[in-house]
C-alpha cells in the first residue's frame, strides 16, 4: 500500500471514529450514510493521486462526488434528469439545513430521525471528512488535522446536557493516533532500511516503527487511559464549573438555569425539560395568591422565532419607571404592591425577574430598563444570580367590561401586529371559526380564544413535545397534534391574536410559585412559564392565560367575559396559590407520564429537610465512594494472594508463591531485583530474614531454581509452607508505617502497571508492522506465481 494510500484510509478511519461523539446528539442512519460517503470521498482522492492528478484537482473533484451523493441520497426530487444538480437543489439544500439548525437550537438531545436533521449530521461528517483528507494527505499535515476530531468533540460535549459519556472520548482519541501512526509510518518508509525496532522481520522490509515512534504511542496510550478514566474516577463537576456555566451553590444547590438575550424562549424550553427542580428565587409580598414574574417580552415574530424586537438604549433606573405603556388612567389611585425578591444562585439571567408593570426597584447601577416594556436588563453582562432587591409594583385589575369597550387606537408600535407571510390559510380560518360569536369585539375574541385553549379545543399539556413555535409547529399543535406546553400555547394565542388585528406578545417568566411559611414563596425552575399579553388601549398590556389547567389552576379574572361558557371551569377565580401542576377542578388531573410537569419536590429553599437530605447523604456517598477506591489495590492484593496460596502444588503454583515473595518484598520497601537468578535471590532473602526463617528461604529458592532449570525435578512440589513463612518473616520485621502503605498502596502496583503499560505499547508496535508482514507475504507470492 502507498503511503498517501495508508494516510488516506487512516484519515476516513479518524473522521468515522470521530463521528461517534455526535450518536448521542442525533438517531437514525446518519453514521452509516456519512461512512459510507467519506469512503466513497477517500476512494476518489486515492484513485486521482494514483494516476497523478494535479494536487490542486484533487479536492475540487472530491467536492463535486460529495455534493453529488448528497444530492442522490437525500435532494434526488430537485435533480435535473435525476441525476444534476441544479438551483433547486442548493435552495432545498439551504432550506433543510435553516430547519435543522432552528431544530437543533430548540429541541434537546436525542433529535428525531428527520430527513433534515440526519441531513445535516452527514453533510458535517463527510465535509469533516474531506477537510481531514485534503491537511493530512494533500497537504501532509496530518497533526492539524486533529484539531477537526476536536472541534467534533467539544460541540456536542459543551451543548449535551449532562455532557456526553467519557468513553465517547476514546474513539476519536484513537482515530487520530491512527492517523499520526500511519503518516509516521510513511514518512520513515522514505529513509531506508529497519534501524530499530521489532527484530524478527526481514531487513529489507522498510522502516515500520522507530524508538521515537515508540515513545510516541506509550504517551499516547497513556493520554487515552488518562483521559478516559480519569472522569470515572473523579466526582462528577457540577455543569457550568466549565462549560455554560449553570452551576449554582446557592439554596436549592444542584444544577441551575439560565435566560440569555439571544433566544429567551429556547432556554426556557430547554429549562422546563431539564430534570433539575432547584429553587431560582424566593419572595415575600405581592399580590394575594402570589404573583407571576416577568423576565421580558418577545414582540418579534418572523414566521421561524418569536424573539425580542429591536429596541433603544434601555433608561437609567431612577426612583420611578416610566408609567405603564398604553395605561391612560390617573396611576395615583392604582394600587401598588412591594416585594422582597431573593434571587439564588442557580438562576443566571441579565433579566430581572420583576411584576408587570413595574413601577420602581432597588436595583439601580449596572442595570437599565425599557420603557415599552418595562424589562429590566443587565446593562454590563453581569447576571442576577444571587441577588436580593426590592420592587414596587402597580396592582392593575381591569374589568372585563373596561376591556370590553376599549377603542382601537392602533397598534403601539411595528412589530406586535405583523402577522408573518407564511401563516398558513386554515390558522386564519380556525381563528375566524373560534371568534365568530365574538361580533368584532376584541376582548371577547381573545376571551374566546383563551376558552378554546384551555377547555373547548381538546389540547394537552405535556413537555415531551419537540416543536418549537415556529409555523409549521403552529399549524400542527393549533390543528392536528394538539399537544404542547406554555411555548405552543402563548405563542398559538399571540399569533391567532394578530390575525384578529390584537397587538400581542409573548410574556417570559414565572409561574407564583408554592407559598410557605412567614408569608414567603419558594419559585422553581420549572416554574419557567410563557403567557401572551394583549394590547387594550387604556389599560395597556393584559396578561391572558390559555395553557389548561393541568399546569394553570385558573384564568385571570379580567380575561373572563361576563357571560361565560358553562363549560369553562375557568370561570371563578382562585385564591389559592397558583402553582404549577395545581387545579381547582378535582376533575382535571396532571398528566401522570411527564416528568417534567412541576409537583416534584427540589430541596427546599430554606430550613427545610434534614442533615442527611440536605446534603448529608451526598456527603455520605461521596466519601464511601473515596474510602471504596483507597480500598481497591488493597482488595485486589489481597484476593491475588489469596489465589495464589490456595492453587494445587505444581509449576504454576510455585511461580506464583515466587511472585508472592517478590511483591511482599516490593511491597515492604525491599530492593527486589528482577534480574538476579532464583539462587541469588534466595542469598538475598537470607540476609533480610532471622535465623530461624533462613531454612525456608533457601529451600523456597532452591526448589524454584530445580523447577525452572533441572530437568528431572519433581514438578508436584509444594512450597507453600515455605512462602507462607518467608512472607509472614518479612511482614513482622517490617515498620508500621511500611505495613500500612503495603495495605493500602502497595508499590507492586507500579511493577505490573509498568508491565501493562509496555505490553499495551508492543501490541501498538505489533499492530503498526501487521501491514508490513502483510505485505511481504503477498509480494512473495507474487513473485512466486510469476
Amino acid at each position: 500500500m502507498t503511503g498517501h494510500a495508508r494516510i488516506s484510509v487512516a484519515a476516513w478511519g479518524a473522521t468515522i471514529l470521530g463521528s461517534l461523539v455526535l450518536t448521542p446528539v442525533f438517531s437514525g442512519p446518519f453514521l452509516i450514510v456519512s461512512a459510507i460517503l467519506c469512503a466513497a470521498i477517500t476512494g476518489v482522492g486515492v484513485g486521482l493521486q494514483n494516476l497523478r492528478t494535479p494536487r490542486v484537482v484533487v479536492p475540487l473533484v472530491q467536492l463535486v462526488v460529495l455534493i453529488e451523493l448528497l444530492s442522490l441520497f437525500f435532494l434526488q426530487d430537485t435533480l435535473k434528469f435525476g441525476l444534476i444538480p441544479v438551483k433547486a437543489t442548493a435552495l432545498e439544500f439551504n432550506t433543510q439545513m435553516v430547519s435543522a439548525m432552528d431544530s437543533i437550537n430548540r429541541f434537546s438531545a436525542p433529535l428525531p430521525p428527520d430527513s433534515h436533521l440526519t441531513l445535516f449530521a452527514v453533510s458535517v461528517i463527510s465535509a469533516t471528512g474531506l477537510l481531514v483528507h485534503v491537511i493530512a494527505v494533500q497537504l501532509k499535515q496530518a497533526a492539524w488535522a486533529g484539531l477537526l476530531l476536536l472541534i467534533m468533540y467539544t460541540v456536542p460535549a459543551a451543548t449535551v446536557h449532562g455532557g456526553l459519556p467519557a468513553l465517547l472520548f476514546i474513539p476519536p482519541a484513537l482515530g487520530y493516533i491512527l492517523l499520526l501512526s500511519a503518516e509516521g509510518r510513511s514518512r520513515l518508509s522514505r529513509w531506508g532500511r529497519r534501524i530499530s525496532g521489532v527484530s524478527h522481520l526481514d531487513a529489507a522490509e522498510p522502516v515500520e516503527a522507530s524508538a521515537l515512534g515508540q515513545a510516541g504511542r506509550r504517551i499516547g496510550l497513556s493520554v487515552v487511559a488518562l483521559a478516559a478514566l480519569l472522569p470515572m474516577l473523579l466526582p462528577a463537576l457540577p455543569e457550568g464549573v466549565i462549560g455554560n456555566g449553570l452551576a449554582g451553590s446557592g439554596p436549592g444547590g444542584g444544577l441551575g438555569a439560565s435566560i440569555s438575550s439571544t433566544d429567551p424562549m429556547l432556554d426556557m424550553g430547554k429549562n422546563l425539560k431539564r430534570g433539575d427542580n432547584v429553587v431560582a428565587m424566593t419572595y415575600k409580598g405581592g399580590a394575594n395568591g402570589g404573583t407571576y414574574l416577568r423576565l421580558t417580552a418577545l414582540d418579534l415574530f418572523d414566521g421561524n422565532t418569536w424573539r425580542i424586537g429591536p429596541r433603544p438604549e434601555g433608561h437609567k433606573i431612577n426612583d420611578e419607571l416610566t408609567p405603564p405603556p398604553g395605561f391612560i388612567g390617573d396611576l395615583g389611585k392604582v394600587p401598588q404592591n412591594k416585594m422582597e425578591i431573593d434571587v439564588t444562585r442557580a438562576f443566571r439571567s441579565q433579566f430581572v425577574p420583576v411584576p408587570y408593570p413595574l413601577h420602581s426597584i432597588s436595583l439601580k447601577r449596572d442595570w437599565r430598563y425599557d420603557s415599552s416594556t418595562l424589562d429590566v436588563v443587565s446593562s454590563n453582562g453581569q447576571v442576577i444570580a444571587g441577588k436580593k432587591y426590592n420592587v414596587t409594583s402597580y396592582d392593575v385589575q381591569p374589568t372585563p367590561d373596561l376591556l370590553a369597550s376599549a377603542t382601537d387606537t392602533g397598534a403601539p408600535d411595528a412589530n406586535t401586529t405583523v402577522v408573518p407571510a407564511n401563516t398558513p390559510a386554515d390558522i386564519k380560518a380556525k381563528t375566524e371559526e373560534i371568534v365568530a360569536g365574538a361580533k368584532g369585539n376584541h376582548f371577547r375574541e381573545a376571551s374566546a380564544l383563551q376558552q378554546w385553549f384551555r377547555s373547548g379545543g381538546s389540547f394537552t399539556y405535556s413537555t415531551a413535545t419537540q416543536r418549537g413555535s415556529g409555523m409549521k409547529a403552529l399549524h400542527d399543535f393549533l390543528l392536528d397534534n394538539k399537544t404542547g406546553y406554555c411555548e405552543q400555547f402563548a405563542t398559538g394565542m399571540a399569533l391567532m391574536a394578530r390575525i384578529l388585528g390584537i397587538p400581542s406578545r409573548v410574556g417570559i417568566g414565572f409561574l407564583p410559585g408554592t407559598s410557605g411559611k412567614d408569608g414567603q414563596y419558594t419559585v422553581r425552575m420549572h416554574d419557567m412559564h410563557a403567557w401572551p399579553e394583549l394590547y387594550f388601549q387604556g389599560t395597556g398590556w393584559v396578561r391572558f392565560e390559555p395553557t389548561p389547567a393541568a399546569r394553570v389552576a385558573s384564568a385571570p379574572t379580567w380575561t373572563i367575559a361576563t357571560t361565560p361558557d358553562p363549560t369553562n371551569p375557568t370561570t371563578e377565580p382562585s385564591t389559592a396559590p397558583v402553582s404549577p401542576g395545581a387545579t381547582d377542578d378535582p376533575e382535571i388531573d396532571r398528566p401522570n407520564a411527564d416528568r417534567n410537569l412541576p409537583a416534584d419536590g427540589g430541596l427546599a429553599a430554606t430550613g427545610g429537610g434534614n442533615w442527611f437530605s440536605n446534603g448529608g447523604g451526598k456527603l455520605i456517598g461521596i466519601v464511601g465512594g473515596v474510602l471504596l477506591l483507597l480500598c481497591i489495590p488493597w482488595l485486589i492484593r489481597s484476593l491475588t494472594r489469596r489465589r495464589r496460596f490456595l492453587r494445587e502444588p505444581g509449576r504454576a503454583s510455585a511461580e506464583g508463591l515466587w511472585a508472592e515473595i517478590r511483591d511482599t518484598s516490593r511491597d515492604l520497601g525491599l530492593d527486589w531485583s528482577d534480574i538476579s537468578t532464583p539462587r541469588q535471590s534466595g542469598e538475598w532473602l537470607v540476609s533480610k530474614l532471622p535465623a530461624e526463617t533462613q531454612p525456608q528461604a533457601l529451600r523456597l529458592a532452591r526448589g524454584i531454581e530445580a523447577l525452572r532449570y533441572a530437568g528431572d525435578a519433581n514438578p508436584a512440589v509444594d512450597l507453600r509452607s515455605e512462602a507462607a513463612a518467608v512472607r509472614k518473616a518479612l511482614w513482622v520485621q517490617a515498620r508500621q508505617v511500611r505495613r500500612w502503605r503495603a495495605r493500602l498502596l502497595p508499590p507492586s502496583w507500579r511493577w505490573y502497571l509498568n508491565r501493562g503499560s509496555n505490553e499495551a505499547s508492543d501490541l501498538l508496535d505489533e499492530f503498526d508492522l501487521l501491514l508490513a508482514r502483510l505485505r511481504s507475504l503477498f509480494l512473495r507470492r507474487g513473485h512466486a506465481n510469476n
